[in-house]
């Protein structure tokens, strides 16, 4: 996604680091809250990072109140996405289909769905057969039961990018696409000076939101955002026989985490691949693909013989409990850390990161989320993740 790169300028009330769902949020979220002079800078092009290679997820089935909260409000977003900020994003709820094949996975599902139901979420626990006539092309062979939430579902990333950017623009915020941060300099107790490739700009709040490149923008302000880059790697089938708008739940069996949802005609497949290391590794490896064809073989062998289309790697932005990293070290703030579900939060954290930086109370309280808690013990796992 390609925008202009004018002259950096010299002062900006706020400079947003990163021009992937995370930073385009926010700085549509402050644009929208009156805040004018915001300065995006990303060191590709906007969504060129982990948003555009996302899944399209979107869920609030988590197992942390949180996340719970993000998830939801986020949907509610993406729902009125058409009206504000204006923009197509081809969402299609066809909910959100957990297949559980172990005591444990059950009983902490079970703990997740009152949790959810508690908050509103219409999500429900179902038998192996309700989940098999939901999503036809999977095998029951060891399944005990399964979670669905009918609101969740997935759509298209480079349009959310898309839509919040255009808005943004509109209401003033500046795009500066192929700038790398070199430096963060502190100018004063609440002043830093940014240092680009492109030249500097001086500001008196810093927003990270680089992604899986956030631990080292971090650095530069001695802020430890324990973020490790992990590759995740999907694919995307030929055509799938039969109706073209048959409906499939974004399906994914929780014991292998392979997961699938319908993609145009074809289908997208993935699982993550606990062999991976961390590193910034975009190249697509061949490596992981036994593993898949296994997980297929015993969940859903129907898709064995349908062809494989096309794939691409993205970086998951890992911590080391699974959950982001929000929160603000003077104004200092950052947004990342989401270990593969930043994209699907991106609305509600965005709403979030502006009051922050507003000095305004957000609609949800995130201190749990301060990257101080892993020095404090504090730890927050989720288990929702993929």
């Amino acid at each position: 996604m390609t925008t202009g790169s004018a002259e950096l300028p010299g002062q900006a009330e706020v400079v947003v680091i990163g021009g992937g769902v995370i930073g385009t949020s926010v700085a549509f979220h402050l644009a929208e809250a009156g805040v004018r002079d915001v300065v995006v800078v990303e060191r590709d092009e906007l969504g060129s990072g982990s948003t555009c290679k996302a899944a399209g997820g979107v869920r609030a089935q988590f197992s942390d109140e949180l996340n719970i909260r993000l998830g939801a409000r986020s949907l509610e977003a993406f729902q009125r996405f058409g009206q504000r900020p204006g923009q197509e994003i081809d969402l299609h709820q066809v909910g959100y289909l957990f297949l559980l094949s172990s005591d444990e996975h059950v009983a902490a599902f079970e703990r997740n769905v009152d949790l959810q139901n508690s908050l509103g979420v219409r999500s429900r626990m179902l038998t192996a057969e309700e989940a098999r006539r939901m999503s036809p092309l999977i095998e029951t062979d060891g399944l005990l039961a399964a979670a669905f939430s009918p609101d969740d579902g997935h759509c298209t990333p480079e349009s959310v990018v898309l839509g919040y950017a255009t808005a943004a623009r509109r209401s003033g915020v500046r795009f500066h696409t192929r700038t790398t941060v070199r430096s963060i300099v502190r100018t004063g107790s609440d002043t830093f000076r940014v240092v680009t490739d492109r030249g500097a700009v001086s500001t008196g709040a810093v927003v990270c939101a680089a992604g899986a490149w956030s631990r080292s923008i971090g650095e530069m302000v001695g802020v430890d955002l324990p973020v490790s880059p992990l590759r995740r790697q999907v694919v995307c089938t030929a055509p799938m026989p039969g109706p073209p708008d048959r409906v499939v739940p974004f399906t994914i069996d929780f014991g292998s985490t392979f997961y699938f949802h319908r993609e145009g005609r074809g289908l997208l497949l993935g699982m993550s691949d606990p062999d991976e290391t961390p590193g910034f590794k975009l190249d697509v490896s061949d490596a992981w693909l036994p593993r898949l064809t296994e997980a297929i073989g015993r969940r859903a062998p129907a898709l064995l013989d349908v062809g494989v289309r096309t794939g691409w790697a993205g970086l998951y932005e890992m911590t080391p409990d699974h959950n982001a990293l929000i929160g603000s070290a003077g104004r200092f703030f950052y947004a990342t850390g989401f270990s593969g579900h930043g994209f699907l939060q991106g609305p509600a954290v965005g709403e979030v990161v502006r009051d922050l930086v507003l000095d305004r109370e957000p609609f949800v309280d995130v201190s749990a989320l301060d990257a101080a808690r892993f020095a404090a013990g504090r730890v927050r796992p989720e288990l929702n993740c993929v």
